[in-house]
């Protein structure tokens, strides 16, 4: 390969011819602009430049051979210094510094923090407007998004007495894996818009409880960092299938090499984006006019129950979850297919698909009333909306196994970094001794539908045809 200099990459930033350095080496990226997952706009603002900067904030350096091919690879690029600084200058910190930095865990008092409404609003008021507008943001009107955590005020708990509640012990199991306690971290991508220390200070929050992290397809590091910092962790990964077929099998190869990862969690709540309108003003705001347009999707819409599930056992060994379940129906055919799914995770994508969407509680809920022989066969698990460890309770209480928390972790990591993180687990994991205690429960695996009112949801859930055909012979014909 030839050596480059960065002028050579100056004649080279449109549409028809985009170069980028990355790391030390130029890239041909032209052919991958219609298909970049953040839309072509982005790469386009740092073409002919040395993007390793911006490249840095979001992803890890593997995701470079995943998404290109060896013959995009052109060759080392020579660095061209502009200028030489002194080291014994001192360094002034501006604001884009402060930005870049993120903000430092002395900043917030975090044992002041008692709630995770506090550390949230503490979060929004110390983010980028760059995190904000990706993390916070919802589809449409957010409707979906805003009743993931209101539903959960229409329940009402029913504490008894007269029952010694003098211990607790809020720890369980995952599919098989002993955790801390019920509550993990499900996929949040691009984790270093909060903080430098990404999903890695997640992982080390996490490790102090023994608690799940599930790590984003879209994480902004590493696997192998990510889990070399979390040693007392349980993690699971996120899987997305992609277009690229094979980009998706190399990656499960990888994936394969690391023993850390429990089980693999197949996303299936977002085929194609949802229309998230804070997040497309802020890319539009970002980039200049006329260069952004439409959002490419880099998912495969074409999954099937029997094609991808056969497909997925070829390239892994791991258990199987699925991310995404937002009907009774689906969650009996998921059960149908154990062992090949050990669980499933009823969730929207946090309000970020599709809008008006059912809520994961009214799921859960469904499946007691239509097919409650699922929580037999494979493990439930429910995301989104979760405030406070009643929440949580209400959750465990109706048949969940686990509980994932996404923004939660999030704006602790940009409130605090690691140390935010784990005041976050800390909140939920007291609030859920607590109201535990109060119900008159020292154990996880006691807690009941006997201890949580849901009479006020019952208007709520679905009431049509219960189709049972359509779970055997009718449904698996169109397999």
């Amino acid at each position: 390969m030839m050596m480059y200099r960065l002028s050579d990459l100056q004649a080279h930033t449109s549409v028809n011819d985009c170069w980028v350095a990355i790391h030390g080496h130029v890239y041909d990226v032209t052919r991958f602009l219609p298909a970049h997952p953040g839309g072509k706009a982005i790469i386009l603002k740092h073409a002919g430049t040395d993007a390793t900067s911006a490249f840095e904030a979001v992803h890890p350096r593997e995701i470079l051979h995943e998404y290109l091919r060896s013959e995009q690879l052109l060759g080392p690029v020579e660095v061209e210094p502009q200028f030489t600084i002194d080291p014994n200058t001192p360094r002034r910190e501006t604001k884009t510094d402060t930005e870049a930095n993120g903000p430092s865990p002395a900043d917030v008092p975090l044992n002041a923090i008692l709630s995770l409404a506090e550390m949230e609003a503490l979060a929004l008021d110390r983010l980028s407007p760059k995190a904000i507008s990706y993390y916070a943001s919802g589809t449409d009107d957010e409707i979906t998004k805003s009743a993931n955590g209101t539903i959960y005020r229409s329940m009402l708990l029913r504490p008894r007495v007269f029952v010694d509640c003098s211990t607790c012990d809020i720890s369980t199991t995952i599919l098989g894996n002993r955790v801390g306690l019920p509550v993990f971290v499900a996929p949040a991508a691009m984790a270093k818009l909060a903080h430098p220390s990404g999903e890695a200070g997640i992982a080390s929050a996490c490790s102090g409880f023994k608690a799940l992290q599930i790590i984003s397809k879209n994480a902004s590091m590493s696997v192998t960092d990510i889990v070399r910092a979390g040693p007392d962790a349980v993690f699971a990964w996120q899987l997305y299938v992609l277009k690229d077929l094979a980009a998706t099998e190399r990656t499960l190869a990888m994936i394969r090499k690391i023993p850390q990862l429990k089980f693999i969690v197949l996303t299936l709540d977002a085929p194609f984006p949802g229309k998230r309108e804070a997040d497309e003003r802020f890319k539009a705001a970002e980039v200049a006019a006329g260069t952004s347009g439409p959002q490419v999707w880099g998912t495969e819409a074409g999954l099937t129950w029997e094609k991808t599930l056969l497909w997925l056992r070829k390239h892994t060994d791991l258990p199987i979850v699925l991310k995404g379940v937002q009907t009774w129906e689906d969650a009996a055919m998921a059960a149908r297919y154990s062992p090949a799914v050990r669980g499933i995770i009823l969730s929207n994508h946090g309000g970020r698909a599709l809008d008006t969407a059912t809520t994961p509680v009214q799921v859960l809920l469904e499946i007691r009333k239509f097919v409650p022989w699922v929580f037999e066969a494979i493990e439930v698990f429910v995301d989104g909306g979760i405030k406070r460890g009643t929440d949580v309770v209400k959750a465990l209480a109706l048949g969940a196994r686990g509980v994932g928390i996404g923004r939660a972790a999030l704006y602790g990591l940009g409130l605090g970094g690691e140390a935010g993180v784990r005041r976050t687990l800390e909140i939920l994991a007291e609030e859920i001794a607590t109201a535990m205690r109060l119900l008159g429960v020292s154990k996880v695996d006691e807690l009941g539908p006997q201890h949580v009112n849901t009479a006020a949801l019952d208007a709520l859930l679905y009431d049509g045809p219960a189709e049972a055909g359509l779970l055997d012979a009718g449904m698996r014909a169109k397999l």
